[in-house]
């Protein structure tokens, strides 16, 4: 099984999203003939949302390429970022995406393995969590699909970009076990699970950390700069680098 997360394909401009955007096309298609399954774990679009006749312009190859493998058989697995949650069914009926709007816990080759995006989990960041119930409720939702495309969609990518910009410089290095969110949050769950392996995308730094009790604290990183991705083969996880073509 192969996860990979943090595209954010749509950023910084058309040009270099598409060069990211053919880089991700070609590693699905060199690891999809070995995978039992390929994990998208979020943020993989900058910005998604779905009004009922329109989806956002682009991602025509992404799209087309996971099509393809969901076609041939392929289980290709979608677990909603903070920037891509507002999806409501096209990726699944058009892509065949199996789509999972929760963190899920699940055995691979015999180890078991907790799989979410990240966003919202562990101790801090408590003023995202509350915008994250507004941006989730059916009302804010109903708001935002009234306004115009033009006007709504680039709203959204401007506070995306101020998001990313107030979060660059965090992102540069591990903060400590202490300061780490997600790895307080993998803490803490390790106690009920120990020997379970805690996987998120979200913080963009490839990392893993042990836990008590023998279970991992792992980040797939990102695709902005790091090109990182994780393989688990017959339960044991390996974090891997896609050497740009």
């Amino acid at each position: 099984m192969f996860v990979v997360s943090d595209a954010h394909l749509g950023v910084p401009g058309p040009a270099q999203s598409l060069e990211r955007e053919k880089q991700l096309v070609h590693w699905i298609n060199t690891v999809a003939p070995q995978a039992q399954a390929i994990v998208l774990l979020g943020d993989v679009f900058d910005f998604w949302y779905e009004l009922k006749q329109a989806v956002p312009r682009g991602y025509s190859r992404l799209l087309g390429c996971l099509s393809h493998w969901t076609d041939q058989g392929l289980p290709i697995h979608f677990f909603p970022g903070n920037h891509d949650m507002w999806t409501y069914g096209y990726l699944a009926t058009e892509c065949g995406l199996q789509v999972h709007h929760q963190g899920e816990f699940w055995n691979v080759g015999g180890r078991p393995f907790f799989l979410a995006h990240g966003d919202g989990l562990g101790p801090g960041d408590h003023s995202y969590k509350v915008f994250k119930r507004i941006f989730r409720s059916p009302f804010f939702r109903w708001c935002f699909s009234r306004l115009h495309p033009n006007f709504s969609f680039a709203l959204a990518q401007w506070l995306s970009r101020r998001s990313r910009a107030a979060h660059a410089e965090a992102e540069r290095h591990f903060l400590g076990e202490e300061r780490e969110w997600l790895y307080q949050y993998a803490l803490q769950q390790s106690r009920a699970y120990p020997s379970t392996d805690f996987v998120f995308g979200h913080r963009h730094l490839p990392g893993m950390h042990p836990l008590p009790g023998g279970g991992r604290y792992i980040n797939t990183g990102d695709w902005l700069g790091h090109f990182s991705y994780l393989k688990i083969q017959q339960g044991q996880p390996e974090l891997c680098y896609w050497k740009v073509q």
